[in-house]
């Protein structure tokens, strides 16, 4: 488990989680853009919340590692979707050349 802290506010979530916030919110600095995700965590008094986070160029977002034994709070969908979106803001795919069918349906010529 890690304590995320942001807008003055520490959250306790899994470390899978902690990374992917973080890392998602890295990518989106680097490539001026924002998002939305939440998450489900624990707060500070212990209760089950969840937690939405605005990630833009002027984010702040600090993990932090603790001694909890507390079971993780499943937030595998979300991770996996700011893992999915760090890797194409970083990598994005190359673009595809193509044309327009007659039927208005776009056809592949060739890869750049």
């Amino acid at each position: 488990m890690k304590h995320i802290t942001y807008a003055q506010k520490s959250l306790l979530v899994g470390d899978a989680a902690a990374d992917a916030l973080v890392d998602y919110a890295a990518a989106i600095a680097r490539h001026a853009t924002a998002d939305t995700v939440t998450l489900k965590a624990f707060g500070a008094d212990g209760a089950d919340v969840e937690a939405t986070f605005v990630l833009d160029s002027g984010t702040v977002v600090m993990s932090e590692t603790t001694q909890s034994s507390i079971a993780e709070p499943d937030n595998s969908e979300v991770e996996e979707y700011m893992r999915q979106h760090t890797r194409l803001l970083d990598s994005p795919p190359e673009a595809m050349v193509g044309e327009v069918n007659a039927d208005g349906r776009a056809a592949l010529i060739e890869e750049l």
